[in-house]
Formats: structure tokens, sequence, C-alpha cells
């Protein structure tokens, strides 16, 4: 498997490196997982916390490679060599995020740029939800290619969470979004046409901002 990395700034983006992903004919949605954050809130590297005896963010990105996708992006940007060193081996391309600091739309934009041709619709994922199972993210993809509908968004006991797919239609408008925002305003946008679907793992409303946050998180993963 040959690495392969990318820069990405404002002004260019310059590719160095890929990690490739073998794929089939059937497997057209990706995953964008968003690790570029520098951790303020948590006053250390949240990314690289230990879960279940594995960095948070390797628990992430391995899940996500379970669930059989077309590719798979994560967005580095803070601390970006430890937290690549943490994914060495996996099936993943690696963007970073010079403008990280700007918010997480620019980590978005990066992973957006970073997907090829033939993908249809993307996941955007949180590196730090580390209860994400493979099972989960299948759920989502397979309410994509079952009802097309251009917003997927999981609900847990309705709690809207995370992470949201976007189908492809809608990539022009995610990659406007400025600042420290995501795609939230486009699920308002197009509420119409958004699928939610009810999920009975609290998976999907667990992220870890806090070391409270993190304890749950502990705890939900030795279930």
């Amino acid at each position: 498997m040959q690495q392969e990395a990318i820069w990405f700034s404002r002004d260019s983006v310059i590719q160095l490196t890929i990690v490739t992903q073998k794929q089939g004919p059937e497997t057209r949605i990706a995953a964008v997982i968003l690790a570029a954050g520098g951790s303020t809130r948590m006053g250390e590297t949240k990314q690289l916390l230990p879960i279940d005896g594995q960095p948070m963010v390797r628990r992430v990105v391995a899940a996500t490679c379970a669930a059989g996708l077309a590719q798979i992006v994560v967005v580095l940007g803070a601390h970006a060599p430890a937290i690549e060193q943490a994914l060495a081996g996996l099936a993943v391309d690696i963007v970073y995020n010079e403008d990280w600091e700007e918010g997480m739309s620019t980590s978005l934009r990066a992973g957006l740029g970073a997907l090829r041709a033939d993908v249809e619709a993307t996941m955007v994922i949180l590196a730090d939800q580390p209860n994400l199972t493979p099972e989960l993210l299948q759920t989502l993809a397979g309410r994509y290619r079952t009802n097309r509908a251009p917003i997927v968004v999981p609900l847990y006991e309705g709690q809207r969470g995370n992470p949201v797919l976007f189908a492809r239609t809608l990539f022009p408008e995610l990659l406007a979004v400025e600042g420290d925002k995501g795609g939230r305003m486009l699920i308002t946008t197009y509420r119409d046409q958004v699928d939610f679907v009810q999920v009975t793992d609290p998976a999907v409303i667990v992220d870890v901002d806090t070391r409270a946050d993190y304890e749950r998180a502990k705890r939900l993963g030795t279930r």
C-alpha cells in the first residue's frame, strides 16, 4: 500500500504522499474524519488519550476502516506528527490542514478536497467520538444507499448526533462554510430532506471535550 499525504492551506494544495484503499464497485461512500483540533478545552492532546488501550483517534479511525467505505480521509492539524504516528498501518488518506486554528470549516474543506471523484457521499466523523462502531456507520451508509436522502443524521432518544452523512450535491455548500462550524446549518436548511435514523447506540451523542466526557467515553468503551 502506497502512502500519500496532502498539505492544505488557503493558498495551495500540495500532494506529497497517499495511503490508498482497495474498493469495490459499490463502495462509493467515504468518510472525512476531523482530527485537526488543538484540544483547548481538554488541556492535552485528546486525540491520543487511551480508550481500552488505544489512542482515541486510532480507535475512531479503525472502526471507520472496518465499515467497508470507499475512502477514508483523516484531516490533521495540531499535533499532526504524533497523531499520524498513532494511525500507522491504517489504510487512510492523510491531509494536513495548515489553517486548523481558523476553525472546523477549514478542516472540512481540506477533507472534502481530498475525496476521489467517484465518491457519491461522505460521512463527516469527529475524531473525539471513540465509541462509534463499524455497524453504526454501516447503518448510516445503508440508509443513504436505500433512500438517497442528501443528508442522513442519527438520532439517539430524540437527540441529534454524529456522524452526519452528506451527498455530493451538498459539497459546494459545505465548502462555503466558514469559521468553527461544520455542516449543522445545512441540516436546518434542508430539514425536510433529512433522513433521521433512530439508533440504539449512545455513541452518536458522546464526544470528548472535557475530562468528564472522557471518563464517560471510557465507561462506554468497556461495555
